[in-house]
């Protein structure tokens, strides 16, 4: 393979020994996450910090941290710590990929607020404590209105949901679970109700002709001033940030400022604030009434605990993974810890059932053996673990599995000529699509024979760039987001159900389970749903891994496409999807190799790679041209990237808010998803930025919080969008956040040409072959085996 014309590649690089790798999960004490924004933290702890506390991380805009956009693991992806590309969905920041903030995060400070915007002229005002909502909040509320629409029908079913395994009873009959459970005195299932059937909506005898979509519902109200300003005052009492008052008013409610004062760590509810800031709070404002086994400050932490999991991607975590978190810091008693969050309701225990027949043949063929010693007590201890979720979570994933069974079982059995996918849509109401990115045009062909035969047919995507990539056919296609808040697609039924026949979803991969659980609960009785997408790719932002847990789980078809993705490009891909990393012969430089010696060296040449050898020598232009890096923080992360490439190629002040007019950004529109867009202006109202042929406001109160610079991405905010030519940067403290499915969807992102600054030696290869990611703990599995187990023959 070789380099650009004009790209001098300079010595085979030293053996770079590999860095520590930091990256880990909340079960192996997760580094805390750098929280960029806190401008003033309140009075540190005086209990010793953990070194795990001690480490910074991930982020939000994919669509990163990503904290619904790092720092969590995808489906494939690395449990990334804060230092590794991982799913933070949640964080406040634009890191909603949940990337990680890279090797160096544990050293690198809050990153500093912009000039504020209005500063110079048409700059943006002051932060206001009552910020008119812009378009893109008005999404996330229509999302929030669907979710609250869904739980008030489940509430009205008259049965409980058949999930196998849904806690029910009051908070004692919590607490005795986990008892009772963990001695092996009861099996799981002695604390769930039967399930029962639900009701179901009866499939509408005639499709209508159209119709009328309602309006966006209204948008979620701003704190009151009154509330702000008195959560204000509680926050200067306690030595916390003023600042944080809107946040904690929005997050907390009316009420918020008693509570706080009532319960100090509800402080914790806030994206950014870490617990030894909370405790500082609690004791500013409690003194000597409080401490480290204090009921309040355990349950906060508990849910805590399972939030930045959720980060992680996990739906639950096992119970003794929550005891060790809850001992990191400096809980007494973790333990008691956990049965009083239990107890008080402030999360669930889960204990999955075992199959209750079949998986006993062997137990009669060793009757008669003799037992060993401690057999029996390890026959009594229970099979599945006991997991700990938020019901936020656990409520998400019934509702996906009671909807996608409703689906299976009321889809008319229909016979479709065509091809294998074709003929499986007509027979089944739920049917899983994989391949790779050429293989994106079987699904796409399906949805048009269907609009064909009458049906009504849409196709959703992950992103505009997306809808984008399938030329043509894209103009009908609308993304996830856009379907969801009723900004584009069919209306709605009475019920809130969509007026389809057939729905066909790229990028399945990136659907998280509270996104996918208000899609399945949107469609009719007798729609017909196809997920479609490359399960070797970066999970989703979010929590949960609904196309990975539909593919274990085996109730329904699964198509492979025999379509290979073509050119050198495809090859490479391919090979890593295998865990091979191929040489691959590239006669047209689509793949090129520039090898450095350290991070410097990495900034430089990819700023001479975009900005001058891929358009002279490729003849793809600077503004068509993405850069994707591991981590968010570190010297060769976006931030260093973003700071170089912008100084080249549109230097400027910064006058709005740290942006100029032609500044490419990434925008998390909803924590999980990353809109890729120009800076367009500002006024007093926030930035206007230019993402495809939409115009989109970042109002002033989010500029910091949910805006990025866009020339260098995290793998997890570029999953679902591809370029016509794609850098790749690998610094040599950046091997221990790569595993191959970071590989694999890096290297994807390029259509026509790929250049990889490469540092790391052989932690390449070592990664493509060996570095899977562990699996996310959720419970949609289990779920959907109980609700749709095919009896075997």
């Amino acid at each position: 393979m070789t380099e650009p014309s004009g790209e001098t590649a300079p010595e085979a690089p030293e053996d770079v020994a590999p860095t520590e790798d930091v990256r880990e999960d909340v079960r192996q004490g997760a580094a805390e996450p750098e929280e960029p924004g806190t401008a003033e933290e309140p009075a540190p702890a005086e209990e010793p910090a953990s070194a795990e506390e001690s480490t910074s991380g991930e982020e939000s805009a994919t669509g990163e941290e990503s904290p619904r956009s790092g720092e969590p693991t995808p489906a494939q992806e690395p449990a990334a710590s804060e230092e590794s590309d991982g799913p933070a969905a949640g964080d406040a920041a634009p890191e909603s990929e949940s990337e990680s903030e890279g090797p160096d995060a544990a050293q690198a400070s809050p990153e500093p607020a912009g000039t504020e915007p209005g500063a110079d002229g048409g700059a943006v005002a002051e932060t206001s404590d009552t910020p008119e909502l812009s378009d893109a909040q008005a999404e996330l509320a229509a999302q929030r209105e669907l979710r609250a629409r869904i739980e008030a029908r489940k509430a009205e079913k008259e049965g409980p949901l058949a999930s196998g395994a849904k806690l029910s009873g009051t908070a004692a009959d919590l607490l005795a679970a986990v008892r009772a459970v963990e001695g092996g005195t009861a099996s799981g299932s002695a604390f769930y109700e039967a399930p029962a059937p639900a009701p179901r909506r009866t499939t509408p005898e005639a499709a209508p002709a159209t119709t009328v979509r309602p309006p966006v519902p209204a948008q979620a109200p701003a704190p009151a001033p009154g509330t702000t300003a008195a959560v204000r005052e509680v926050l200067a009492k306690g030595g916390a940030p003023e600042a944080l008052a809107g946040q904690v008013a929005a997050a907390l409610g009316e009420g918020a400022a008693q509570a706080l004062l009532d319960d100090p760590w509800q402080l914790l509810a806030v994206s950014r604030v870490r617990p030894e800031q909370a405790d500082g709070f609690a004791r500013a404002l409690l003194g000597a009434a409080c401490g480290p086994d204090d009921p309040r400050r355990t349950v906060a932490l508990t849910v805590w605990l399972l939030e930045r999991a959720a980060l992680q991607g996990h739906t639950a975590l096992e119970i003794d993974a929550v005891r060790a978190g809850l001992a990191r810091h400096a809980v007494p008693d973790a333990g008691s810890a956990v049965e009083e969050a239990v107890s008080a309701g402030a999360v669930l225990v889960f204990q999955e059932e075992e199959p209750a027949e079949g998986d006993h043949e062997e137990d009669e063929e060793d009757e008669g053996r003799e037992e060993a010693p401690g057999a029996a007590e390890a026959a009594a201890e229970p099979a599945s673990p006991v997991l700990l979720g938020l019901d936020r979570y656990a409520l998400a994933e019934e509702s996906l599995a009671d909807g996608l069974a409703r689906l299976v079982k009321t889809a008319t059995a229909d016979t479709w000529e065509g091809s294998e996918l074709e003929r499986a849509a007509g027979a089944h109401g739920l049917v899983l699509h994989t391949g790779g990115e050429a293989s994106r045009a079987e699904p796409v062909a399906l949805a048009a024979a269907a609009r064909a035969h009458g049906l009504r047919t849409l196709v959703a995507v992950h992103a505009d760039g997306g809808r984008r990539a399938l030329g043509p056919a894209g103009t009908d296609a609308v993304t996830v987001a856009a379907l969801l808040s009723g900004a584009a697609g069919p209306g709605r039924d009475e019920e809130g159900a969509f007026a389809l026949d057939l729905l066909v979803v790229l990028d399945a991969p990136q659907l998280d389970v509270e996104t996918a659980a208000m899609l399945v609960e949107s469609l009719p009785d007798g729609c017909r749903l196809v997920l479609s997408g490359d399960p070797a790719v970066l999970g989703a932002p979010g929590a949960g891994q609904v196309f990975g847990d539909l593919l274990a789980a085996r109730v329904c078809p699964r198509i492979a496409s025999r379509v290979p993705d073509p050119g050198p490009l495809g090859e490479l891909v391919s090979g890593i999807g295998a865990g091979e990393l191929n040489q691959v012969e590239a006669p047209g430089k689509e793949i090129v190799i520039v090898p450095v010696r350290d991070a410097g060296e990495a900034v430089h040449r990819t700023v001479q790679l975009v900005a001058d050898s891929v358009p002279r020598a490729i003849g793809v232009p600077a503004e068509q041209t993405q850069v994707v890096t591991v981590g968010h923080g570190g010297s060769a992360g976006t931030r260093a990237l973003n700071t170089a490439l912008k100084q080249r190629l549109n230097p400027g002040p910064g006058r709005f808010g740290g942006y100029d007019p032609g500044d490419r950004v990434a925008y998390a529109p909803v924590p999980g998803r990353t809109v890729t867009g120009t800076v367009v202006s500002a006024d007093a109202e926030g930035l206007r930025l230019r993402c495809g042929d939409e115009e989109l406001l970042v109002p002033k109160e989010r500029v910091e919080s949910a805006l990025r610079h866009g020339w260098a991405l995290t793998a997890h905010q570029a999953a679902g969008l591809r370029w016509p030519a794609v850098v790749v940067v690998l610094p040599g403290d950046a091997a221990g956040g790569l595993s191959r499915p970071w590989v694999y969807t890096a290297f994807g992102r390029a259509e026509r040409h790929l250049s990889v600054v490469h540092g790391v030696d052989q932690a390449l290869p070592r990664a493509v072959a060996e570095g899977t990611a562990p699996e996310r703990t959720t419970r949609l599995r289990p779920l959907l085996e109980a609700l749709l187990a095919v009896p075997e023959e």
